[in-house]
């Protein structure tokens, strides 16, 4: 919607602009003067349009240097917002991971006193058997 209205803005001055000119010429053509002053009048004319040329440009420059320092702004906030969020996943990642790794140590302890209570009993069976 914002280009929407920069458009119909630059449309809008673009259309004073070439609507001015053709006055300004259509009103040094039909007036009595000399054409020593016809020309001066024309000079004054360009060099009028040219300054409000100027402004334009510098005007369009300055909005167009804050719309890119908000767009870096917004991007600097986004990124550091996903940061945060990545450093915050990695956290509960390792959380899980340190949990799985004390479950496991916990019953491969338990796994190794089930095999040496099996081989235990099969030694003793063994033992009474022979």
């Amino acid at each position: 919607m914002s280009r929407d209205n920069d458009g119909l803005a630059r449309g809008l001055f673009i259309g004073f602009l070439v609507g001015g000119i053709a006055g300004a010429v259509a009103a040094l053509l039909y007036a009595p003067k000399s054409g020593k002053d016809l020309r001066l009048d024309i000079r004054k004319r360009t060099d009028e349009l040219s300054d409000e040329m100027g402004d334009y440009l510098r005007s369009a420059g300055t909005k167009t240097t804050e719309m890119i320092n908000k767009g870096k702004h917004r991007s600097e906030e986004l990124i550091a917002s996903a940061k945060e969020k990545a450093e915050g996943l990695i956290g509960d990642a390792d959380k899980v991971l340190t949990d799985i790794r004390t479950r496991a140590s916990s019953e491969q302890g338990k796994l190794k006193n089930a095999v040496r209570a099996g081989v235990d009993a099969y030694k003793s069976e063994k033992e009474r058997g022979a």
